[in-house]
């Protein structure tokens, strides 16, 4: 039990709110709930209405502040108060559950807090308590108490405004109490409020730029639309733009922005201050970052043909892209106030430095990522490496958490959608835990215990035993109760791909048809991105001939839409990506299995797996994927922990290696290699250069010299 203090943007009050917080820092030990600064923001006729702090506990209930700056000037601020008690009154009475016979059940205490002012001399206005010391702050706490706390979860989704985002179609149609369709509706329910990382996340702003790294499902996408959303209804003359690499993201993004807008300033945002644009872009449609950035600085765009002919390695032509614009750009012309940028993972650094080159000071960037969803063999590097140097050879960012102010790295490593079991699971396969050679590794090994993991056996230390656990902290345990282990997650291999076809078409049916699920809750992924098109084919029209709708994702559908509703969605891994289903099926798991680009293979299993909301099967056919339920069953054996020797220096030199930042001296290495093979062969062989390390265009031409 500790009070979480959420740091909002409030420049206008900065010394008195910063004093709020202090306060409250040294007595959040007996407090369970959320202070905010510079939160919420209530919507009204004209626009938002700004709350200067906001304090809501189980053991105080609700209290407003009215934040004074000035010294000794007195103000008459009881205005402020009913004002303050006015608006809070009418954002919370529209809910039917925070009310009992017409009354809210919540008690509204609002308080006015000016430390700079003299207390000699000062006398408060009966009825409208003033505080200006800490003692008296002390005192009128005291006198606080709420006997209504059961209340308190439900109050704390209104006032964070995801009511709405969190209410998903209703389920009205369900009638048996226990089918699949009942379950979903009792964990949609269960899903009500934001985590104090996420509150953070959402609410604290940083002059310049924030990193925010989480797992699938943690809630990345979300947190960033009502960041927007929140930063938009405080500063509306800003100018915001949020992109990403999965198209199907925009409906999200925009959908999120305008239901918590509605809740905050009671209208539409302005879109105009808004823009939600894919990386790329094209003339084709409403542009891209790239492609408005070669527009406004008279550059040439290329576009994704003209990309090949730049490069001969798949994955690799955006980042030339816009490499190449970079180096045509002498004079970079400001045109955003933020930018938040999604799927960080899958971009260059040289994206996120147009970016950044972009941006009006102070630089608000906002970067989110989960590195294991990586489809490609990008890492993440460190903030000094991506945003590079000044004049003087100074990192532009350093990402320093300091006592008492925003966070500027922000780790979201509860996970909201996937069971203990199914994120476990893809973890131990997407790393190849129980594979017999592990296939990649963090090089750092704290970074387990930042994705919410737990040491319950050995040591997280080179070359020791070591079994790792997630907890009920960090993968609730609702999560997992709902159904019985060996129907959340289900592996299957079939003797050939027509058995696979016929199982999968018979289940979604049974789905459908008993299950109470509706189409739009299932979704069918194919792994392997250049057969999608052709091998889904069987599989929709088997489901056609039974009554069954389906969609090809970004095919048979716009590319900016994912779901269609009364339809079975099918799609490759890549579109997949940022999007969710209640009921997962991953056909063609055997192509994860091993071959050329295994860690990027896995990753794809990894990504395919935590999809799910609530249960995943996974299937395949032929002896690869035999293997693959043997890996599994590994991890049942050993009740869903990661058990291993953590690989030492020397071994993890020949794996993938998750969040390695390389050094100028290693890079350099590499560059000078280039031109010795001879030396790049013995380096590879004694460790001293990883195969990761080198370009896939470099890795591309030595295989068609061996070939010849």
């Amino acid at each position: 039990m500790a009070l979480n203090i959420v740091r909002g943007d409030l420049k206008n009050k900065p010394v008195s709110s910063r004093r709020l917080a202090r306060f409250f820092e040294e007595v959040k030990d007996y407090y369970e709930g959320t202070l905010y600064i510079g939160y919420p923001i209530i919507g009204t006729s004209n626009g938002g209405y700004q709350i200067d702090a906001l304090l809501v506990t189980k053991e105080k209930g609700l209290v407003v502040f009215n934040i004074e700056e000035g010294v000794n000037s007195y103000p008459d601020y009881s205005d402020v108060q009913d004002e303050n008690f006015t608006k809070l009154t009418s954002k919370l009475i529209q809910n039917s559950e925070l009310t009992s016979k017409r009354k809210l059940v919540v008690e509204i205490n609002t308080v006015t807090y000016c430390p700079a002012w003299n207390i000699k001399g000062f006398q408060p206005k009966e009825g409208y308590p003033c505080i200006i010391t800490d003692a008296e702050m002390k005192s009128y706490l005291e006198t606080l108490s709420w006997d209504r706390n059961e209340y308190y979860s439900k109050l704390l989704s209104i006032l964070q405004s995801i009511t709405t985002i969190r209410r998903s179609t209703p389920r009205d149609y369900v009638k048996q109490p226990n089918s699949r369709g009942a379950i979903l509706k009792k964990l949609e329910d269960s899903i009500a409020n934001l985590d104090r990382l996420q509150s953070s996340a959402v609410i604290e702003t940083v002059e310049g730029v924030q990193r925010i790294r989480g797992l699938a499902g943690s809630g990345k996408t979300i947190v960033l639309a009502l960041k927007v959303a929140y930063l938009h209804a405080k500063n509306p003359d800003w100018k915001i733009a949020v992109t990403f690499n999965s198209r199907s993201l925009k409906e999200q993004f925009k959908r999120f922005i305008t239901q918590f807008s509605y809740e905050n300033i009671n209208d539409e945002p302005n879109w105009k201050n808004i823009d939600i644009i894919h990386a790329w872009g094209t003339s084709s449609v409403e542009g891209g970052v790239y492609f408005n950035f070669c527009k406004d600085h008279n550059i040439e765009f290329v576009d994704f043909i003209g990309a090949k002919k730049l490069t001969t390695v798949y994955g690799k032509e955006f980042d030339i892209v816009c490499e190449k614009a970079l180096r045509e750009v002498k004079e970079f012309f400001p045109k955003y106030d933020l930018i938040v940028i999604d799927e960080a993972q899958d971009f260059s650094k040289e994206f996120i430095r147009i970016c950044y080159n972009i941006l009006k000071e102070p630089k608000r960037l906002v970067y989110a990522y989960d590195e294991l969803q990586s489809l490609n063999t990008k890492t993440m590097e460190s903030p000094e490496v991506i945003f590079g140097n000044d004049e003087l050879g100074k990192p532009l960012v350093n990402l320093i958490n300091k006592s008492f102010e925003a966070k500027q790295d922000i780790i979201l490593y509860k996970c909201y959608r996937n069971s203990l079991e199914i994120l476990t699971a893809a973890h131990a396969l997407g790393f190849g835990i129980y594979n017999g050679n592990i296939v990649q590794m963090f090089d750092n090994s704290t970074l387990w215990n930042d994705i919410g993991y737990r040491v319950i056996e050995g040591e997280l230390v080179d070359g020791k035993d070591v079994v790792l656990k997630r907890s009920s902290d960090t993968s609730p345990d609702f999560l997992s109760n709902h159904s019985e282990v060996d129907d959340l997650i289900i592996f299957k291999s079939f003797k050939d791909n027509d058995k696979q076809i016929n199982y999968i078409v018979d289940q979604i049916e049974k789905n459908i048809n008993k299950d109470e699920l509706r189409p739009e809750d299932i979704m069918v992924i194919n792994p392997d991105p250049l057969t999608t098109k052709t091998v889904v084919g069987l599989f929709r029209q088997k489901l056609f001939d039974r009554g069954i709708n389906s969609t090809l994702a970004g095919v048979s559908t716009s590319p900016d839409i994912f779901t269609q509703s009364d339809s079975v969605t099918f799609t490759g891994i890549y579109r997949a990506k940022g999007n969710e289903a209640s009921m997962v099926y991953v056909i063609n798991s055997q192509y994860c299995y091993n071959g050329l680009e295994l860690a990027k293979k896995r990753n794809m299993l990894f990504t395919a797996m935590t999809r799910s909301k609530a249960w995943v099967r996974v299937c395949g056919y032929g002896d690869k994927m035999d293997e693959l339920v043997k890996e599994y069953n590994q991890v049942l054996k050993h009740s869903f922990s990661l058990s291993f020797k953590y690989p030492t220096e020397p071994e993890r030199n020949h794996m993938n290696l998750v969040n390695r930042d390389m050094s100028t001296q290693e890079k350099g290495r590499i560059q000078k290699n280039m031109t010795n093979l001879k030396e790049l062969i013995r380096d590879l062989n004694e460790g001293r250069i990883q195969k990761e390390d080198l370009s896939d265009e470099l890795i591309n031409d030595l295989r068609k010299i061996i070939l010849k």
